[in-house]
């Protein structure tokens, strides 16, 4: 067994395809992504010491038992966790915590989900011709015909969360937030395993749907199926694998997961700025490294306007800097601090339990310098964020393995 305090790798790591897939259901899906992540890391269900898994759309049934009908049944504990957004990165933290505190050392975590062509949190339903949703129930919903579907509720809240930070700070527009998009939408082209990997101009982005402005459509995540799954390790058995193992295996520096700070008056709206700043905080104490460090980050851009404040609160410009910092240049795969270069969850997608350890999987690649064509040179550093309203927020710092 591993010791307390131990260090936490990740040994293998998957995600399928995002996008729909209507043949396949929640956990074809999540197999697909573990055995992957198996088969990545040269292990096998036996070697599994726990596992974490993540599923917030899926009904009653324990996801992670279900699969473990599906791929091996082995006696070890399975955590089933839901946290919004922040699902999959809790699903990992699970697992991370399991060998950290020494209790075994090797573990398993998934997220799952299917959404295409379903509203988030909302009821509804959709017309025969599947063009438009008819939204009914507390939430009411907004559509398109693509499946970036969301709720009243989110596109408002970061739609005021980018608007707030403009007029506080000054430097934003409408224009501004839809080039934010179109460089995600950009980055996606270079991503095969993205929802949407075409290239969108900055005109078809601002004259899109309307979904909450300053956010049109193509600047709102895209709701979609997907699964990703990653294998853990500790420091100690790590070196006890193949060279291989040891090359391609990436050290978790930082795990990380909060929720809203403490308030004295009754909270209106989310703290998301307050919650990642101190997530944040902590990360980068816990990894020994700063956000110069960085040499990509996978952030939640759950909207345009989510990704401009995300750059202050993470801390990759200084406060009140973040539209100057994106106008720099900073922010493309070819800038000093590439952001989402998967094409974020605008482009990429947004299977909502899956994020967390998709945003791990882009990283790791990257670290390991498997990402083709976007690859990021020399990359040795990344950082991964995730929010779940509700409210939670899970980061991970990873760091290449020097093996």
């Amino acid at each position: 067994m591993a010791s307390a305090s131990e260090e936490v790798w990740v040994l293998g790591i998957h995600m399928t395809k995002f996008g729909k897939h209507p043949d396949l259901d929640t956990v074809d899906l999540a197999a697909e992504a573990v055995q992957g992540a198996l088969a990545d890391g040269g292990v096998t269900m036996k070697d599994m010491g726990v596992i974490g898994a993540g599923n917030l759309m899926g009904g009653a049934l324990p996801i992670g038992q279900v699969l473990q009908k599906q791929l091996g049944q082995t006696g070890i504990p399975v955590y089933n966790v839901s946290n919004a957004c922040a699902t999959g990165a809790t699903a990992l933290r699970v697992a991370v915590m399991a060998i950290k505190a020494g209790e075994v050392d090797m573990g398993l975590a998934f997220g799952v989900e299917k959404l295409a062509g379903a509203g988030l949190l909302a009821g509804g339903s959709r017309k025969s011709d599947d063009s438009t949703w008819t939204p009914s129930g507390r939430y009411g919903a907004v559509a398109g015909v693509d499946g970036r579907i969301g709720t009243e509720i989110m596109p408002g809240v970061f739609a005021q969360i980018g608007l707030e930070y403009g007029h506080r700070y000054g430097g934003t527009s409408f224009e501004l937030f839809a080039k934010i998009s179109e460089k995600n939408h950009s980055h996606s082209t270079l991503n095969p395993l993205a929802a949407y990997t075409k290239k969108m101009t900055l005109d078809e982005i601002m004259n899109d749907v309307m979904i909450a402005y300053p956010n049109t459509r193509p600047m709102c995540s895209a709701n979609c199926d997907g699964a990703a799954a990653a294998v853990v390790v500790s420091g100690s058995k790590l070196k006890t694998l193949s060279l291989e193992q040891q090359k391609r295996a990436v050290k978790i520096s930082a795990s990380i997961l909060t929720t809203d700070p403490w308030e004295e008056a009754c909270q209106i709206l989310p703290n998301v700025n307050d919650l990642t700043r101190n997530a944040a905080a902590q990360a980068y104490e816990q990894a020994g490294v700063g956000p110069s460090d960085l040499n990509l980050v996978e952030l939640h851009d759950c909207f345009a306007t989510a990704e401009l404040v995300h750059y202050d609160n993470l801390g990759l410009c200084e406060r009140g800097g973040a539209a100057d910092f994106f106008n720099s240049g900073a922010t493309w795969r070819d800038g000093t601090t590439p952001v989402n270069v998967s094409g974020g969850l605008e482009s990429k997608g947004h299977p909502i339990a899956a994020t967390g350890i998709a945003n791990v999987w882009e990283v790791a690649t990257h670290l390991r310098g498997e990402a083709g064509d976007r690859q990021i040179p020399g990359a040795k550093v990344g950082l991964t964020h995730v929010i779940g309203l509700g409210s939670a927020c899970g980061i991970h710092i990873l760091e290449k393995s020097a093996a």
